[in-house]
């Protein structure tokens, strides 16, 4: 199914790479971005404890290394509350990035890319008073390696919006220049 819904991403991406809402030129530089999304996570990689899909927020910066390639320190973070606890999951890693857009010959609106991240998951577990039972519950590996599959769209020269399908958690937000 997640093979399926990626080659369906490609497809449309390589379709939609000549369209264009504005005929504006914008400087391609990678890098020295804050990217702010929220997505939706619950079944694989560190969320797939959870069981049911819940909203995510993920912050990341985005340093600009070599010729289309970035890496990016991120944070993510969820909250649930099940039967008789609260857990709060952190993932905490980091993100390499290689862009497309003269591969694929983009137009200057868009960016196309691949990434991978790689990290570990902080999990604080609060169970409620008086609850005496087993306190023994599921536990996930804390590190974490996730794939990413994704495109931005250059709103302005400051601004884009983004939508980034992962393993891990998708996500869609916008970018900062």
């Amino acid at each position: 199914m997640k093979t399926s819904a990626f080659a369906l991403l490609f497809f449309l991406m390589l379709g939609g790479i000549n369209l264009s809402a504005q005929n504006i030129k914008y400087s391609e530089g990678y890098g020295n971005t804050l990217n702010v999304g929220l997505g939706v996570g619950g079944y694989a990689g560190y969320y797939g404890y959870v069981g049911h899909t819940m909203p995510v927020l993920n912050i990341n910066y985005e340093f600009g290394v070599a010729n289309n390639f970035t890496l990016a320190p991120f944070v993510t973070f969820y909250t649930y509350l099940y039967n008789y606890y609260r857990e709060t999951v952190i993932p905490i890693a980091g993100k390499a990035t290689y862009y497309f857009d003269q591969i694929l010959r983009a137009g200057k609106d868009w960016d196309f890319y691949l990434a991978g991240s790689l990290g570990f998951t902080i999990v604080y577990t609060s169970w409620d008073n008086g609850y005496y039972l087993d306190n023994n519950y599921h536990t996930v590996n804390p590190l974490f390696l996730d794939l990413h599959l994704g495109t931005e769209y250059h709103i302005s020269q400051r601004v884009e919006i983004f939508l980034d399908f992962s393993t891990g958690v998708s996500t869609t937000g916008l970018t900062f220049h």
